[in-house]
C-alpha cells in the first residue's frame, strides 16, 4: 500500500480547554527514508491528555493551536521509507510517542527523554496518536510478538514509565518497595518491582477498590492512608506492613504533597525514594528527614534508552500482565465520552479504538 492510495484522515482535536472536534486531517508525510506510516488501532487515555483537555496546558506545555490528542498507541504499519529495514508493511507495533534530537548532550549520553528538543506526542505543538495515520522513525516501533494483542501494545506506553520509575530506583531483589497510587502508572509499578524480585510490594492509596485490585494484580501488602500527619502516616505504614527500619524504596505515583512527605518518613535510612507522578509545581518537603537520612531522592519523566523494549520483553515473557488493566474499550467517535469518565476517575484503563479508515 503506498501513501497515495490510503485515504483520509480522521483525528480527534483538541480546539481549546474543554473542546474537541473530529477533523479530516491531511495524511503525514514520511518526512525522512527511515520512517514508517503506522496505522493506529488502539489508544490509552493518560492523566496528561486529560489535563491538556480540561485545561489546555500542563506548566510550560500551552495548547495555543488545534492539537490531536492521544500518545499511547498501538498500530499496524502501513507503510515504510526506503531505508527501512527492521520493519515492513503489515507489522503490528507498539509505537514510542516521543522523538528526540538525537544531537544534543543529553541524548548523546543517553539520557534522550531530557532532550530540550523532543518532539513528544500529543505535547504542545505536535500532534498525537488519536488519528488515522502517525508517522514516526522505525526504531521508535516495536514489534509486538505474535501472542501478544494490540490491546496489550497500547499499554506497553505506561509500562514503559513504570519501568523508568523502578530503573531509576535501582529495585533489586529482595528489596521492600511501597508505591502510592493505585492508578495505572501506580499499578504497573508495583508488578515491575515484583518482577525485579521485590519480596514486598505495598500499595498505598484512599481508594478501597483500588487497593484490594491492586493486591488480586501484583502488591502483596495495601496500606489506606489516614487523616492524620505525614509523620504517623509514614509510621503506621511502616508497622502495620512489617518493614523494620522502614522501606528500601519508595515510588510515589500520585504527585500528591502528603504522599511525599508520608514516603520520606517511610524511608529507612539511606533508603531511594522517586518521584513519578507529577502534581502542583511547589509543595512543603520533609528536607530535615531527607538529610538526616541520607537519602536518595530522584526524578523520572517518561522512559529513556532500552525502557519500551523491556516494556515488550516483560509482557510477552509473562512476567507482568496488563489485561487485567483495560476495564473498557470505546469506539473512535466516542472518544471524548471516554475523556470524561477517566476525569471522573472510572476504571482504570481505557482504551480507545483507531477510526475505520
Amino acid at each position: 500500500m503506498t501513501q497515495q492510495t490510503i485515504g483520509k484522515n480522521p483525528s480527534f482535536v483538541l480546539q481549546s480547554p474543554g473542546k474537541v472536534s473530529y477533523e479530516d486531517r491531511p495524511i503525514p508525510e514520511l518526512s525522512s527514508p527511515y520512517d514508517v506510516l503506522v496505522k493506529p488501532k488502539w489508544t490509552g487515555i493518560c492523566g496528561s491528555d486529560v489535563h491538556y483537555w480540561v485545561h489546555g496546558r500542563i506548566g510550560p506545555f500551552v495548547v495555543e493551536s488545534p492539537m490531536v490528542l492521544g500518545h499511547e498507541s498501538s498500530g499496524i504499519v502501513v507503510a515504510v521509507g526506503e531505508k527501512v529495514k527492521s520493519l515492513r508493511v503489515g507489522d503490528r507495533v507498539a509505537m514510542e510517542p516521543g522523538v528526540p534530537c538525537r544531537r544534543c548532550v543529553r541524548c548523546k549520553e543517553g539520557k534522550y527523554n531530557l532532550c530540550a528538543d523532543m518532539a513528544f506526542a500529543a505535547t504542545p505543538p505536535f500532534d498525537g496518536t488519536l488519528a488515522g495515520y502517525y508517522s514516526l522513525p522505525e526504531d521508535y516501533c516495536y514489534v509486538l510478538p505474535e501472542k501478544m494483542n494490540l490491546e496489550e501494545g497500547a499499554l506497553i506506553e505506561p509500562t514503559a514509565v513504570a519501568v523508568h520509575i523502578t530503573r531509576q530506583a535501582g529495585i533489586k531483589p529482595g528489596d521492600q518497595v511501597v508505591v502510592f497510587g493505585a492508578g495505572p502508572v501506580g499499578l504497573l509499578c508495583c508488578a515491575v518491582a515484583k518482577a525485579y524480585g521485590a519480596k514486598k510490594v505495598v500499595t498505598v492509596d484512599i481508594n478501597e477498590e483500588r487497593l484490594n485490585f491492586a493486591l488480586k494484580y501484583a502488591a502483596t501488602h495495601s496500606f489506606k492512608s489516614q487523616k492524620v500527619s505525614a509523620e504517623e502516616n509514614g509510621q503506621k505504614i511502616v508497622e502495620e506492613c512489617g518493614l523494620g527500619l522502614g522501606a528500601d524504596i519508595i515510588i510515589d505515583a500520585t504527585g500528591a504533597e502528603p504522599c511525599i512527605q508520608t514516603a520520606i518518613h517511610a524511608l529507612r535510612m539511606g533508603g531511594t525514594f522517586v518521584q513519578g507522578g507529577m502534581g502542583k509545581p511547589d509543595i512543603t518537603f520533609p528536607i530535615m528527614a531527607m538529610c538526616t537520612k541520607e537519602l536518595n531522592v530522584k526524578g523520572s519523566f517518561r522512559y529513556g534508552p532500552g525502557d519500551y523494549q523491556t516494556a515488550v520483553d516483560l509482557v510477552a515473557g509473562g512476567r507482568i500482565s496488563v489485561k487485567e488493566l483495560v476495564t473498557g474499550k470505546v469506539k473512535f467517535g466516542d472518544a471524548e465520552q471516554a475523556f470524561a469518565q477517566v476525569k471522573d476517575g472510572k476504571g482504570i484503563k481505557l482504551l480507545i479504538e483507531g477510526p475505520d479508515v
